[in-house]
């Protein structure tokens, strides 16, 4: 927590999803939801904006935004749709919006941080590396291997494309002032053309039933420019011919999983193409940066298949437009309609946790058979 006594279990105890529904702007649409509240969103005329709309579960605790079947808690909303709320300024942490907005419609007033919102940068201690304890995969010891397991496996990421991608990720563990140690899975962030390391992408051991725990990017990261890439085989990014574009290193390499034999029949393809992860929302640095470095490449858009990717498509095409990129060099790679990101993909699902939660109060959901999809190509 950043301010005060309370948790995120008191948020989750303490508040509704409608609670947090309404104060993102949407409305209970009573002509709907005749079985689960249906909450939509209108535009300035007062009409309804086709396709937004959230069902909350029975319990009254969760919503979904059909015919996507994720659930989001109050945390994982708030997380994962920050521009919705007033609170939200760019670059600020997902912990500190959530606890931004659940204090406030608690009526909890917490200490305002007037110098970091005047000058962020300023206060923020630049990311180093050296801060950090920092363990390695080694391709040739079995034994430092064994940790990452508990991060891989409930992705169901296997030992082969880890091996592929080893010198890309490392266990990262900080020391804080209070002695306390947290150690997180940790993707190194990069400005495109510069080694220099200028933060990480984290994601948190899951739980015991698979489900996520933390994820962000750690204190002081460049997540304004810096990118987790993926350079598996050390082209030069200015002769790179494929960039694949993700919301997360974890969607990237599930992507090469699914693909990996292909690219593997393709030398030429597994030597050119290179993984992009943005950490999260896509920034225009981000973008700008890694257009400018590689000038001949094929983008292939990768987001996931939520409202949310869809704009960053919509973000990418408009940047590379003005920076003059061929439109034909820009491509976007559908997910199936019963997945969110390429993980559910890998694992083939629409979520097993979400279709339990789900057992005996909705209707059983046809999941399309798993089509053979195309890789990224020059």
């Amino acid at each position: 927590m950043w301010d005060g006594d309370l948790t995120y279990n008191d948020f989750l105890q303490r508040l509704s999803i409608q609670d947090v529904l309404r104060d993102a702007g949407y409305h209970l649409n009573k002509r709907d939801g005749l079985r689960y509240p249906s909450y939509v969103r209108t535009d300035s005329d007062g009409r309804r904006v086709h396709g937004d709309k959230f069902l909350v579960t029975p319990n009254g605790q969760c919503c979904f935004q059909p015919p996507n079947q994720k659930l989001y808690n109050v945390i994982s909303f708030i997380k994962e749709h920050p521009n919705m709320f007033a609170d939200y300024r760019a670059g600020m942490s997902t912990d500190r919006l959530v606890n931004l907005v659940c204090n406030r419609l608690l009526n909890n007033l917490i200490q305002e941080r007037n110098p970091q919102i005047i000058a962020p940068k300023a206060m923020s201690k630049p990311f180093s590396l050296k801060d950090y304890d920092v363990h390695r995969f080694d391709p040739n010891d079995r034994n430092s291997q064994k940790p990452f397991y508990f991060y891989f496996k409930p992705r169901g990421i296997d030992l082969y494309t880890q091996y592929a991608f080893n010198k890309h990720f490392v266990l990262a563990t900080r020391h804080r002032n209070d002695g306390l140690k947290y150690t997180n899975l940790a993707f190194p962030l990069t400005k495109p053309g510069d080694n220099t390391i200028v933060g990480l992408e984290e994601r948190g051991r899951p739980r015991m039933d698979g489900s996520s725990t933390y994820k962000g990017k750690a204190e002081g990261s460049n997540g304004s420019e810096g990118l987790w890439i993926a350079n598996l085989k050390n082209e030069p990014l200015d002769r790179v011919g494929g960039v694949g574009w993700f919301e997360s290193a974890y969607d990237a390499m599930s992507f090469y999983q699914i693909h990996r034999e292909a690219i593997k029949q393709n030398p030429e393809l597994s030597r050119k193409g290179i993984y992009v992860s943005t950490g999260g929302s896509p920034t225009k640095g981000q973008i700008k940066g890694m257009l400018e470095a590689t000038p001949q490449a094929q983008h292939y858009l990768c987001f996931d298949n939520d409202k949310a990717g869809r704009e960053f498509v919509e973000l990418f095409k408009q940047i590379a437009k003005e920076q003059g990129i061929n439109p034909d060099n820009v491509r976007v790679m559908p997910i199936p309609m019963w997945a969110k990101d390429w993980n559910d993909v890998l694992l083939d699902k629409p979520s097993e946790e979400h279709v339990k939660s789900l057992e005996g109060e909705f209707e059983p959901l046809g999941v399309p058979e798993k089509r053979k999809l195309g890789g990224m190509r020059r």
